[in-house]
């Protein structure tokens, strides 16, 4: 009886290190960051995770995430905010990070092989389109306008009025917005803008820049329309 208890407790002691121990098959990016969660708060477009991290506590800010305390999550990418207000919430953080690439695997390296499933790149990310109401400014192009006349706008300085549904920062040198004003031609409702500024999601902003057609960045990313190089301002309350 002894033999058996010490035989399934050395069993036990021996798949509780493989696990602490096991290791992905791929390079992991030097700068990925693994941390636990502690608590969740969900709101419309994030989820607010309280994170710690070799001792420390500190919220991140991650698109929309199902989790549950004891998750662990790996991120190479994020932008830090003080004092950050949330509309949804009603709440300030004296300080979280907004994470773009949170994933339940390390992150690989960039020199990593992307073969197998899991480390496919996803592509251009999903969007839906959101029951939204904007007055559009004079001189602003409505979104429907654009889609449906794309020859008229190609390569053309032009602004646009949205609603910021998706927010990343950091990637290519550049932050991306999705944006959306609630006007739609046939299959397209959302624009893509590239844009050195930051705008928090559910801000309503207009966009001045360059429109792109068929921009084809690799990777499955690949935008029938895209504003590149746009500035911000938040738009005027008609």
């Amino acid at each position: 009886m002894r033999t058996l208890i010490l035989t399934i407790i050395t069993s036990l002691l021996l798949v509780s290190c493989e696990n602490e121990t096991s290791k992905v098959s791929y390079a992991v990016d030097p700068q990925n960051r693994s941390v636990e969660v502690e608590s969740i708060v969900q709101a419309n477009a994030y989820t607010y995770l309280e994170v710690s991290e070799n001792g420390s506590r500190y919220w991140i800010a991650v698109p929309s995430l199902e989790a549950k305390e004891g998750d662990m999550l790996h991120f190479t990418q994020s932008m830090e905010m003080k004092e950050f207000y949330s509309r949804d919430l009603d709440r300030t953080f004296d300080l979280v990070l907004f994470v773009d690439d949170v994933s339940t695997l390390p992150i690989p390296a960039k020199t990593a092989s992307l073969s197998t499933p899991a480390q496919q790149h996803e592509g251009r990310p999903k969007t839906d389109k959101k029951p939204i109401e904007i007055k559009h400014e004079a001189g602003v192009v409505p979104l429907s306008d654009l889609f449906a006349n794309p020859g008229k706008y190609d390569q053309q300085l032009i602004k646009v009025t949205g609603e910021v549904t998706k927010f990343n920062t950091g990637i290519m040198g550049k932050n991306w917005a999705h944006i959306q004003d609630g006007t739609s031609y046939e299959k397209f409702f959302d624009l893509t803008v590239t844009t050195q500024d930051v705008i928090p999601v559910g801000d309503v902003v207009v966009f001045e820049g360059q429109v792109v057609l068929n921009k084809d960045l690799g990777s499955g990313y690949f935008y029938e329309f895209l504003m590149e190089d746009a500035s911000a301002k938040r738009a005027v309350a008609l």
